[in-house]
């Protein structure tokens, strides 16, 4: 038997190396299979394509992406060219004289990776016949109706018979390594392992199937994980093929991985096995990166923010935009799943109090989450039309004063103010005021809601009665599009909507992981999240502090939702309390915690997951080096050691304060900044592997 390749990982300038020479990545092809690829759905399209360049850096030309072939998606981001390397070249054209079709090209993202697209419809034919393969290898089967299903079949089968075709070329090297995104990509790597062919397989699951199911019916879902009939559970909900796909691929992987640990936990209960790796989704940093103008930037879109505001309040804009606070929450319209019926609940709460203590902040809070409507609200658009009359008439007060100023000053003369202004331009003005009286409140929607008296969020605004009176101290607008740039309403994209504001909630009850506070804490933007979010979880495990560095983690596990809801409530009512000169620090604090979420250096457990499939399916070329995998809290932030400005170690005896009284010579940016780089740059700590069983996890206990 040969001598067996040592595989470890080290850290060079924060990218993953191969550390053993002896171990190109010319002998290895990585192939990486998913629904999502160039074919955007969710949130796993989010996670290939930022973490696409990175890969491509470490693998160069042998990393290849395999995902379905929709002409539509191709026209815009795929260009076609011939494969670098023959077997593949041979193995497509192996396949089309089968009758499938089969395409090869680059994805025109960062970083610019092999694509191989297989065009699901041109096989249907070979559907029957498919399923049946697929009931002879797993006693899955596969109902008529479910397209999705029957689709993720065809997919797994030219997958795999991809797979062999390129893996029959092959004598002892290069050696392949399959990576499978969720359950559609799954029927591939169970064939893949029916047939024994020599791939080491890893498979992610980004979310259970059955835990979004049960979460989305309102059910005490973590409390109860380990109470749950997972069968009966799966067959009431006409999914149980689906979870059974899943489950199987999950225990036929070499290797199985999950996007974080709260989800590793559901794991364990839902699909029976307990992840081998847990691989946190990054994002790609470079497209975030505002060097050092990130607090310019806020400034700007808080400006911009604050033109539209102006408009819609038009007639009650009795509150100071410079004591205002920017709050929303984003995503897809799941009430109860992202947590906007906790976030509204806390807002009433929060109402309460600011008025309680005759504060002079006020909140705006923005609700970004797609509905169905017919069109904008007529009295949004009258507001916006209204502040832009307003702009145009002191525009024109203002040019005439000037030249009437300009002219006194060149003779000499300090004008007569009395006169300064005519008739005309005293009637002009009066009707301009006259044009802002409004004989109702500010809309809470800036849409028409096709389903209005059935929309949880407004049934909710009803029920805790926030219809932006003058005394309300919360004001509340549902925004049910997604924010665009050619937008006449709030002509803003997503990201300079999020740059502009000052805090994103997202109490979400079931999150696998959370892109939406990820995206704030590389802009610069504190945001709160729960335990239940992977996000948050791993918050949790790499900052000693999260609240310090602007990101606060409300308790959904552990606590009543009543408890959650008041320490949700005193989240916001603290942050309110901050000064300027607080928030500015927290969100310098918040921006430096964007270097975690880079792929540089998330991108190292994707490598541990490859290094331990290979060590698993090749155990005579490969072994694993006992001190190479990376645990999770290989790196952490400390507390900062200046004034920190969390809410609960920095409040006021009085919500009155001076913008200049937190004056405190221990806080030194640069010092701070510096230690904080030199905490992400620190190695991952080293602990033992898991030995390798006789048995092959690839045998499903389905």
């Amino acid at each position: 038997m040969p001598l067996a390749r040592s595989l470890s990982m080290t850290s060079l300038n924060g990218l993953p190396q191969w550390e053993d020479e002896d171990l190109p990545v010319e002998d290895l092809l990585l192939f990486e299979i998913a629904w999502e690829v160039t074919n955007k759905v969710g949130g796993i399209y989010t996670v290939i394509q930022t973490k696409a360049k990175t890969t491509a850096d470490e693998w160069g030309e042998n990393y290849f992406l395999i995902g379905p072939y929709f002409e539509q998606n191709v026209k815009t981001q795929v260009e076609f060219c011939e494969p670098p390397i023959p077997a593949i070249k041979k193995a497509m054209d192996t396949m089309k004289n089968q009758g499938c079709q089969v395409f090869f090209g680059r994805w025109l993202i960062e970083g610019s990776p092999y694509v191989l697209l297989l065009d699901v419809g041109s096989a249907a034919w070979n559907l029957d016949r498919w399923k049946g393969e697929f009931w002879e290898a797993s006693n899955i089967g596969i109902p008529f109706h479910d397209r999705e299903a029957n689709d993720a079949v065809i997919f797994g089968s030219l997958t795999a018979c991809f797979l062999k075709e390129l893996s029959c070329q092959f004598d002892d090297k290069p050696n392949i390594i399959a990576h499978f995104h969720e359950w559609q990509a799954g029927v591939g790597l169970i064939l893949s392992r029916s047939q024994k062919l020599p791939v080491a397989t890893i498979f992610t699951t980004h979310a259970t199937l059955l835990g979004r199911y049960l979460c989305a019916a309102s059910i005490d879902f973590y409390n109860n994980l380990d109470q749950f009939d997972i069968d009966k559970e799966a067959g009431e909900r006409q999914i149980y093929h689906r979870y059974c796909m899943e489950r199987a691929s999950v225990h036929c992987a070499h290797v199985f991985t999950t996007v974080s640990q709260i989800t590793a936990t559901e794991a364990e209960h839902m699909l029976k096995r307990t992840p081998d790796v847990v691989t946190p989704n990054g994002l790609n940093i470079k497209k975030f990166s505002a060097m050092h103008e990130f607090q310019n930037l806020h400034s700007m879109y808080k400006a911009r923010i604050q033109e539209f505001i102006r408009g819609h309040f038009y007639g009650h804009l009795d509150f100071n935009l410079d004591k205002t606070l920017f709050f929303f929450i984003a995503g897809r319209y799941e009430f109860s799943n992202k947590g906007a019926d906790m976030f509204l609940e806390a807002l009433s709460r929060l109402n309460f109090l600011l008025r309680v203590h005759k504060t002079d902040v006020t909140v705006v809070v923005f609700f970004i989450m797609p509905a169905k409507t017919n069109n904008f609200n007529v009295e949004t658009l009258k507001g916006q039309a209204v502040r832009k009359q307003l702009w145009d008439t002191a525009q024109s007060v203002k040019e005439k004063f000037g030249k009437k100023l300009y002219n006194a000053l060149l003779k000499g003369e300090i004008p007569d103010l009395n006169k300064i202004l005519d008739r005309d331009d005293i009637t002009i003005m009066k009707r301009a005021i006259f044009s802002t009286q409004r004989h109702c409140l500010p809309p809470v929607t800036t849409h028409n809601m096709i389903d209005d008296s059935n929309d949880p969020i407004l049934n909710t605004i009803r029920r805790i009665g926030l219809f932006n009176n003058r005394t309300d101290r919360v004001k509340v607008i549902l925004h049910p599009e997604f924010l665009s740039s050619t937008s006449p309403l709030l002509p803003l994209d997503y990201e300079e909507f999020v740059r502009g504001c000052h805090l994103g909630v997202f109490p979400s009850y079931y999150e696998p992981w959370g892109y939406t506070p990820a995206e704030c804490t590389v802009m610069g933007i504190p945001s709160v999240t729960t335990n239940l979010s992977g996000f948050g979880c791993f918050m949790q495990e790499h900052v000693s502090d999260p609240a310090a560095y602007g990101i606060y983690i409300v308790d959904r596990r552990f606590r009543s939702p009543d408890e959650s809801c008041n320490q949700l409530t005193q989240f916001l009512y603290g942050f309110c309390q901050q000064s300027r000169r607080q928030r500015i620090i927290q969100r310098n604090r918040t921006e430096r915690l964007s270097d975690m979420l880079d792929w540089r250096y998330l991108g190292r457990y994707y490598m541990h997951a490859r290094h331990l499939a290979l060590s698993r399916t090749f155990p005579d070329k490969f072994e694993m080096d006992p001190n190479a995998p990376p645990k999770t809290e290989g790196f952490r932030y400390p507390r900062p050691s200046s004034v920190p400005p969390s809410p609960s170690v920095s409040q006021h005896s009085s919500p009155r304060h001076s913008e200049d009284e937190d004056e405190d010579e221990r806080y030194d940016e640069d010092e701070e900044a510096e230690r904080d780089r030199q905490n992400i740059k620190s190695p991952f700590s080293l602990g033992a592997l898991p030995e390798v069983k006789n048995k092959q996890h690839g045998e499903s206990r389905n």
